[in-house]
């Protein structure tokens, strides 16, 4: 993990304050930024975005999907958590703590959009820093190579659906048009993109492809610093009116992350799976495509909504969770390997 991924946290912060104090400095500015929009599409944030997602899009490699059969176990664990289990887990966890039991300490406007925020981030598993923590835990390389692309397709199908879903039984207005758009944008063309451009790479040798990572890598975490601010300047009256929404936005974010981590790494004890597919699977599980639902929020609600927020509250959270997360299924190797020898011989006289 580089400095940069490894005190993403800090520099998060570190955007909160310059976004903040850039707001109250230059609303001109961000006025002019706010107005530069086409189709309800915010064209600086599209650019940002788009340098975000198409370089983590790169490392991807969808020639993988034919190792899924070698670790079916772990990603049939995986894609239960990540599409049967994690959105809905947040709809009920933000509508819950955010539309109830904080409710009086948040301003009675943005519920439902700090609500909707929450329900985006959980609906779409991480495609990159996924990558990181895998490498971190000694996670199977091939299983999470496969997974992450395995993912990436379902996403290109399920998330403009899934989405639409919970916000209707949030009772959230669903604006199809926009959500449809945004998959087009932030999905769709990014990934044949990515595609084109890696296997245009590929074609001219390994080295060229290091290389434009290289190159692209620190673009792409600029690019996300950039656009906290950006948001963190739209935000910044409300923020210090009201500093303690950003902890409350976290509860729900940490709960849920611990719990669909937590789930993952016991059902794959239970049906057997290797520690090395275990360990990403529970990460994978937990980690969230935070890119996408930055510029979904954005495109949906606006740079101003509680929704954007609530997406930049789980960039805030990411990387000190996660790592605790590899923490844990390293310190718990031991006990997992010990109940998966134990349940082979059941899963053999079975089978």
């Amino acid at each position: 993990m580089s400095i940069f991924e490894r005190y993403l946290t800090l520099w998060v912060a570190l955007c909160i304050v310059a976004g903040v104090a850039l707001g109250h400095v230059m609303p001109g500015f961000f006025g002019a930024i706010a107005a530069a929009e086409v189709a309800k599409v915010n064209l600086p944030v599209a650019v940002l975005i788009w340098l975000m997602i198409v370089p983590m899009l790169l490392k991807i490699d969808f020639g993988a999907l034919g190792q899924v059969r070698e670790h079916w176990r772990g990603v049939g664990v995986t894609l239960f958590i990540n599409w049967a289990v994690k959105p809905f887990s947040m709809a009920l966890l933000g509508s819950f703590f955010i539309g109830h039991v904080f409710a009086p300490l948040l301003p009675a406007g943005q519920i439902s959009s700090y609500i909707a925020g929450l329900i985006l981030l959980a609906a779409a598993p991480c495609t990159a820093m996924v990558f990181v923590w895998s490498n971190l835990c000694e996670g199977e390389p091939h299983y999470t190579l496969s997974q992450v692309a395995l993912n990436d397709v379902i996403m290109v199908f399920l998330f403009a659906p899934l989405v639409g879903l919970l916000l209707g039984v949030a009772s959230i207005t669903v604006p199809w048009d926009t959500l449809l758009l945004s998959v087009v944008l932030y999905i769709v063309v990014p990934v044949a993109v990515a595609q084109l451009w890696r296997s245009a790479l590929l074609r001219t040798g390994g080295g060229a492809f290091e290389r434009t990572m290289r190159t692209l890598q620190p673009l792409s975490l600029v690019a996300l610093l950039a656009t906290l601010v950006l948001l963190f300047g739209f935000q910044g009256e409300q923020i210090v009116r009201q500093p303690a929404v950003i902890a409350i936005l976290a509860v729900p974010i940490l709960i849920q992350v611990y719990l669909n981590a937590g789930l993952a790494y016991w059902l794959s004890r239970r049906f057997g799976v290797a520690w090395c597919v275990a360990a990403p699977a529970a990460l994978i599980g937990a980690s969230n495509f935070f890119e996408l639902a930055v510029a979904a929020a954005i495109s949906l609600f606006g740079l101003e909504s509680g929704a954007a927020l609530a997406t930049v509250v789980g960039v805030l959270v990411e990387v000190p969770v996660m790592l605790s997360v590899v923490r844990i299924v390293k310190a718990t190797r031991a006990w997992y390997e010990a109940g998966t020898a134990e349940s082979k011989p059941a899963m053999e006289a079975r089978q």
